[in-house]
């Protein structure tokens, strides 16, 4: 059970790495690079998936990973579109930051019976939309605005609600492109109020912000867009899973 793995691993206080693939940008040469070389790396999941999907082929970008490596693919949808029982598990994502109804639970009822009848393992997860310092594609599309960066209590409480409501994971994310990751003090005053596991990405560009993540008590970063323009980026981010604790 992958959620089991990242409770584990989130006791036993060792960071996760996820590589996010997005199938619009996932043509075979792309994925060639990406999957040898999060395979060298060791990385431990693929997440797949995007706030929008035009010309890409979710199905066939799930196949040609699990056709090129045994990482587990956990699907990251953004709508009820997005879901392919060839993938492992699905993050069952409710936007909590937000206060669209559709992305809270519309979505949700419409793949409702989908998800009962595949065999992906469902997991909830509370999804926090931090500002980034610009306009990003999962803001625009979903119509909400992000819980800007000095409201740490809001971001805080947001995802206690969430764990209260019986989400078994939260993610923290500034969305593709940001300017930045998630401010850490944010991802402190999370950690502070939650006992479950959080997942923290965009923004994050160098092996030194991902640490700066870890730090600050991220169980698991997400990476996507600096991996697409330079996939061997990933050695060096995954390193940091282990090295956090004496980066500077």
């Amino acid at each position: 059970m992958i959620y089991q793995k990242i409770q584990e691993a989130a006791f036993n206080d060792r960071r996760l790495l996820s590589v996010l693939i997005d199938p619009d940008k996932s043509g075979e040469k792309h994925l060639d690079k990406i999957c040898a070389y999060s395979n060298e790396a060791n990385i431990d999941y693929f997440f797949v998936g995007g706030s929008l999907i035009t010309s890409g082929d979710l199905q066939r970008t799930v196949l040609g990973i699990k056709k090129r490596s045994s990482i587990p693919v956990v699907l990251f949808p953004g709508n009820h579109q997005q879901i392919s029982e060839h993938a492992d598990a699905i993050l069952l994502l409710s936007l909590i930051s937000g206060r669209n109804p559709d992305l809270l639970i519309g979505q949700h009822v419409t793949a409702a019976q989908r998800l009962k009848t595949s065999e992906l393992e469902i997991i909830p997860t509370g999804y926090l939309l931090i500002d980034g310092g610009t306009m990003t594609t999962v803001q625009y599309v979903s119509g909400t605005a992000p819980i800007p960066t000095d409201k740490v209590e809001i971001a805080a409480y947001t995802a206690l609600a969430g764990e209260q409501l019986g989400m078994k994971l939260i993610f923290a994310e500034a969305g593709s492109g940001a300017k930045h990751h998630v401010p850490v003090d944010v991802i402190k005053a999370i950690k502070k109020e939650v006992n479950i596991p959080l997942i923290v990405g965009g923004g994050i560009r160098t092996p030194e912000s991902a640490a700066a993540v870890f730090r600050a008590g991220a169980n698991m970063v997400v990476v996507g867009n600096s991996f697409e323009k330079d996939p061997e980026l990933i050695q060096d981010i995954a390193a940091a899973r282990f090295n956090f604790k004496d980066a500077v």
